[in-house]
């Protein structure tokens, strides 16, 4: 899913550096980007919730989500 988002996003980066995009490629370019942020999140949420820290002692701890202010 990832690949075929930068596929598509750096197809319109280089047509934004060679030609110019109209103003409906510049809202699919962002709606684009928008989507592969989500996906990227949401996949280092995926793997930040799977992590864990190997103490001194030789005992797995889980990651502990840091607490929002």
């Amino acid at each position: 899913m990832l690949d075929e988002l930068l596929v598509k996003i750096n197809y319109y980066a280089n047509k934004e550096k060679t030609e110019g995009l109209t103003p409906e490629e510049l809202t699919e370019r962002d709606a684009l980007r928008k989507q592969y942020l989500f996906e990227f999140r949401k996949n280092l949420r995926g793997m930040m919730e799977n992590a864990y820290i190997k103490n001194e002692d030789g005992t797995l701890e889980k990651l502990k989500r840091k607490s929002e202010k």
